[in-house]
């Protein structure tokens, strides 16, 4: 795997929350959900910081609704700096290292939370039993 160097995104990007609008380039969907990301507002330098300042810039990307469509998104597009989805570049190369033949990270995660959602709803249906003392 090529080096990963560490540069700003490209411009008309501007980080997470930002970039081509809500529909995406060429009209695609694929970045749709930056119109729901906490960042959005958030000053450009705020998230694109070096080092141990990126460990408090993940703090913006807590609760935040598209986390993981973010994330999928840096992946698949290898950006290269700043905080994506909670996580740093550093974090995101050691990701990307471990699974090197992933093809489609939005697709990998996009199934990984339905079927976490699928359990949840599962465990909420689920009678509760109780054993009766007696």
């Amino acid at each position: 795997m090529p080096y990963l160097s560490r540069t700003r995104p490209p411009a008309g990007s501007g980080g997470p929350g930002r970039g081509q609008g809500a529909s995406g380039v060429n009209g695609d969907d694929e970045e749709a959900w930056r119109k729901d990301a906490v960042c959005r507002t958030a000053e450009p330098d705020l998230l694109f910081v070096d080092g141990a300042a990126q460990n408090r810039v993940k703090t913006v990307c807590t609760g935040c609704p598209v986390r993981t469509e973010c994330l999928a998104y840096a992946l698949d597009h290898r950006i290269e700096h700043g905080v994506w989805g909670g996580m740093t570049e550093r974090e995101r190369r050691g990701l990307l290292r471990r699974r090197p033949l992933v093809t489609s990270w939005r697709t990998l995660l996009a199934t990984a939370r339905s079927e976490h959602d699928q359990l949840d709803r599962a465990r909420e249906e689920a009678p509760i039993s109780r054993k009766v003392a007696g």
